[in-house]
């Protein structure tokens, strides 16, 4: 899926390991995904300098969300693996714009991916 994207031509950042896109399902306005160039299921085993690729582009990610506007806050996740929740087999970067009062309370934030123990402020 993320190879075809590649090729496309819509990208929003690019350097020569790494590319940089919306994503198809966006959680929020702006949300992109950057990925390497060489097709490999787990970020773990990318060459050093393929991950350094990636999080070289968050800065030029990050202009171009606010371009259009200023998110109040960001969220930054790697899926890796099936039981964390990986759908595509290639590594990926999400870059999250989070906005005020897009959920009720995101104190928290990544910790969701774990329901039970994300409000871990209520068992104090």
């Amino acid at each position: 899926m993320f190879c075809d994207r590649l090729t496309r031509g819509d990208l929003v950042a690019a350097n020569n390991s790494a590319v940089a896109f919306h994503d198809a399902f966006p959680l929020s306005e702006g949300h992109c995904l950057i990925v390497p160039r060489r097709h490999e299921p787990d970020f773990f085993a990318l060459t050093g300098d393929e991950q350094a690729a990636i999080w070289a582009l968050l800065p030029a990610v990050r202009r171009h969300i606010e371009a259009s506007g200023v998110p109040d806050g960001y969220n930054i996740g790697i899926n890796i693996g099936e039981a964390a929740g990986q759908t595509v087999s290639h590594a990926h970067l999400h870059l999250i714009p989070r906005y005020r009062a897009d959920v009720p309370d995101p104190r928290g934030g990544v910790r969701w991916i774990i329901p039970a123990k994300a409000p871990y402020w209520e068992t104090r």
